[in-house]
């Protein structure tokens, strides 16, 4: 009876805890666990893996469907336009100030300094694809060929171009936007089922990462990592938190509040995409942003928001460039923050994009390829800190974006009681 009562206590203490609560108890056992187990702990991998293909699931129809709603929900042009142009100019800005903080550091902390990476082991980097193709690339021939392979790009165009159709049909088109909305509010209880095993998924994750690599591969690439960790630190309080205080007068602590869980799932699952769902429950339940505003700005944000990636690829190049002895100067800089930004916007649906990107940024400054093998090594590590900030970054934009239109409810980003 004694066992009994205590399991039913445990089970009631679990379900009274807060979503993040639960998935910051699975980070901090799934540590504990692949630091005791070492490489042992990749039999939780599978756990992990079937909790990334249930997140990915969601991904694509709940971008999609997302879109079309926030769409048809401005249905006047001009404003959408304006929405629009905002959104795209934020995150621009955002991303592109995030990049000075990663130059900044990696000539501060100088990671490369003394190593030598001349025996680097060269590895195949796809090729990037050209301003062109990209920009033609946007242009689904096949929308279903775009939903089955995941092409995020195109279905954002598909579907602005959709809900743009069924705001111009007008009234004979109602009963298709009343289905999106519908649909719409089927794949957010979707979304929560699949979001209630985020604490067993990011356990087994952090367990296999954690046993993986160990700190035998962390320690030699200590500053690169802190370096990384550091800027992304900077950028959400000072840049993200600063700016929303500066532009909205809002109280930053209470949008951290906010976010925290979608920064914990992104941390643990490295997917801003797959953070999606979690990310835009964060937006309306907990900072307040209207549904019409979270349904645009953050599957928007997702594909052409990197301000942890921009700011990593910076820091990774000057770390290349310090490694090989390669001095770099003011032109070098500014030609690392442009391809930064052009080559992050232009390869965000492109896998391995990161590898890419990298890779255009030191062919742009003339630095060896060969470096990035050694960043590879350490790249999972460093892709927890960068994909927590592009999270923390559609926010944040989200936020300012319905401050700017007077659709963000202050009672429940202030935490007020209803």
């Amino acid at each position: 009876m004694t066992t009994t009562i205590s399991q039913t206590g445990n089970v009631f203490f679990w379900k009274k805890l807060h979503i993040w609560q639960k998935v910051m108890i699975g980070l901090v056992l799934g540590t504990i666990t692949g630091v005791i187990l070492g490489e042992s702990a990749t039999v939780l991998q599978p756990i992990g893996k079937a909790f990334i293909a249930s997140i990915k699931m969601l991904v694509v129809p709940l971008i999609f469907v997302s879109l079309v709603c926030g769409v048809t929900a401005v249905k006047d042009v001009t404003r959408m336009g304006r929405i629009g142009v905002k959104t795209f100019v934020t995150y621009i800005v955002t991303t592109s100030l995030a990049i000075p903080i990663g130059l900044a550091l990696a000539i501060w902390l100088e990671p490369g300094k003394g190593m030598d990476l001349g025996h680097a082991t060269s590895i195949e980097v796809s090729a990037a694809p050209s301003i062109i193709d990209t920009l033609l690339g946007i242009i689904p021939t096949n929308p279903f060929a775009a939903f089955a392979t995941g092409n995020v790009l195109q279905i954002i165009l598909f579907a602005i171009l959709l809900g743009i159709a069924i705001n111009l049909v007008g009234e004979k088109a109602e009963p298709v936007r009343k289905m999106f909305d519908s649909f719409a509010d089927v794949m957010y209880k979707l979304t929560d089922i699949v979001i209630s095993f985020a604490p067993f998924g990011v356990f087994a994750l952090i367990a296999t990462t954690a046993g993986t690599y160990g700190l035998e591969v962390l320690l030699p690439l200590g500053k690169v990592i802190l370096g990384v960790y550091l800027g992304c630190i900077i950028h959400a309080v000072v840049t993200l938190g600063g700016g929303l205080a500066l532009l909205t007068r809002l109280n930053p602590i209470q949008f951290f509040k906010g976010i925290f869980e979608a920064q914990l799932v992104a941390f643990s699952t490295t997917t801003a995409a797959g953070t999606l769902p979690v990310t835009m429950a964060c937006a309306r339940q907990n900072l307040g942003v209207s549904k019409d505003i979270a349904s645009f700005v953050l599957p928007v944000g997702t594909t052409i928001n990197l301000d942890g990636t921009a700011l990593y690829q910076a820091l990774t190049a000057v770390f290349i460039a310090q490694a090989y002895g390669i001095d770099l100067g003011m032109t070098e800089y500014v030609m690392i923050l442009l391809t930064a930004v052009l080559a992050s916007i232009g390869t965000a649906s492109v896998p391995g994009g990161g590898l890419i990107v990298l890779s255009l940024v030191l062919t742009s400054v003339g630095l060896p390829l060969e470096g990035i093998a050694l960043v590879a090594g350490i790249d999972r590590i460093l892709d927890m800190a960068r994909t927590t900030i592009n999270v923390t970054g559609d926010a944040a934009v989200a936020v300012f974006i319905a401050h700017s239109e007077g659709e963000l409810d202050k009672d429940i980003y202030n935490n007020k009681p209803a």
